[in-house]
């Protein structure tokens, strides 16, 4: 039968690709002998404190609507985090979202109307650069240069930020590439979108996981928030997912200026309404408790980083450059132009689920993303798979 209204998403959404990293996983979910490498997330639970308190939450009945704004207590402790890593920041300042990707959307909301032209620092989690094309928005994309490390060109990004650009999207430390971005390209940057009045949106998800050679001195990767005032047009987006090795509770926050905070309010309840209490309660444990947790897991990073870099370089035709932060290596593999049948094929051939470069953007096709939050035994393991794979 012939339909002249057919029950379909608008065309917007229809002409939007899936996560091409889902497609991946979802060929390899379920098969015991795949060693699963293509999701962001570690291969460790939630600490058991972290854990207590949640459940503790819920045991003293912590099962009902909270503040859109989030629990004070956590956006107090959120604030004192921030302004220890960075300059002071009130807690009137902060939101907490259900997630970091609920962050993303709603200050995508906040600020992004259709028809504005919106840049994109990439490759990039497709998560950032779909969400304002959702909106009708234009994503104009800027690539990052490859080579010993990945690098930008900070002429090319500001020529790409033109008068009349809404926003620029920049995650660092970058998924899927480790790019970190340095603290004096964020200086000419906030000078120039000053200037043009175009917003800063700063994904900071991965700012504690940085490779420096004095991280007691240097905690987190440089930020706009170190540099911006409260009522410049910048937006940092963070999340307890990486951080805190909490993937799973969808716990996130904004820091935001102060006269977006009443309309901040507004687009929370009507996406959310809230974040569940006992779950907040949980993030109040780890920001309190949890400095030991990211120590740890940087120092357990880092040496997983350096242990998977050394085995991918010495295999023949893959080059991939030392990552400067987050938790993924962004290596090229000569002679492919499908990283996604690649993947497909890695996961039915070797057993190994590792995510499709073009994922990521047309720029990352060639590439394959693994992520080495992982243990060195697995991550061998994977290397070993990936050797006999480009052997036969």
């Amino acid at each position: 039968m012939s339909l002249e209204h057919p029950a379909v998403a608008r065309a917007l959404v229809r002409e939007m690709g899936a996560s091409r990293i889902r497609e991946v996983a979802n060929a390899g979910i379920g098969r015991d002998d795949v060693l699963p490498f293509w999701f962001g997330e570690p291969d460790q639970v939630t600490p058991a404190f972290i854990r207590d308190a949640a459940k503790a939450a819920l045991d003293d009945g912590d099962t009902f609507y909270t503040h859109n704004y989030g629990i004070p207590t956590l956006r107090e402790a959120i604030a004192k985090y921030l302004s220890s890593l960075h300059q002071p920041i009130d807690a009137s300042r902060i939101a907490v979202t259900s997630s970091g990707v609920s962050a993303l959307m709603v200050l995508a909301q906040l600020i992004i109307s259709p028809g504005d032209r919106v840049v994109a620092v990439t490759p990039l989690w497709p998560n950032v650069s779909e969400i304002p094309k959702i909106l009708g928005a234009e994503v104009a994309r800027v690539a990052l240069q490859f080579g010993q490390t990945w690098e930008l060109d900070l002429q090319q990004l500001l020529d790409a930020l033109t008068p009349g650009t809404r926003a620029v999207l920049l995650n660092s430390p970058n998924n899927p590439t480790g790019w970190v971005m340095p603290r004096a390209q964020q200086e000419i940057v906030l000078a120039h979108c000053r200037r043009h009045g175009i917003w800063i949106v700063a994904d900071d998800v991965y700012e504690r996981l940085v490779y420096t050679e004095q991280p007691e001195a240097h905690p987190c990767a440089p930020s706009f928030l170190d540099i911006a005032d409260a009522d410049d047009r910048v937006i940092s987006s963070n999340s307890f997912s990486k951080s805190w090795l909490m993937t799973g509770w969808r716990l996130g926050w904004l820091a935001a200026p102060p006269a977006l905070m009443p309309d901040l309010g507004k687009l929370i309840e009507y996406n959310t309404s809230c974040a569940p209490g006992f779950v907040q309660r949980a993030g109040i444990v780890a920001i309190e408790r949890g400095d030991e947790i990211i120590g740890n897991t940087v120092a357990r990073y880092r040496q997983a980083r350096d242990f998977l870099y050394e085995r991918l370089n010495a295999l023949p035709g893959v080059t991939t450059p030392r990552p400067k932060g987050a938790m993924y290596l962004f290596f090229r593999v000569d002679g492919v132009s499908d990283s996604l049948a690649l993947c497909k094929q890695l996961v039915r051939d070797a057993g190994l689920g590792l995510a499709p470069g073009n994922a990521f953007g047309a720029e990352g096709e060639g590439y394959v993303r693994w992520c080495f939050a992982s243990s060195l035994e697995r991550l061998d393991d994977g290397a070993q798979r990936l050797q006999r794979f480009l052997s036969a």
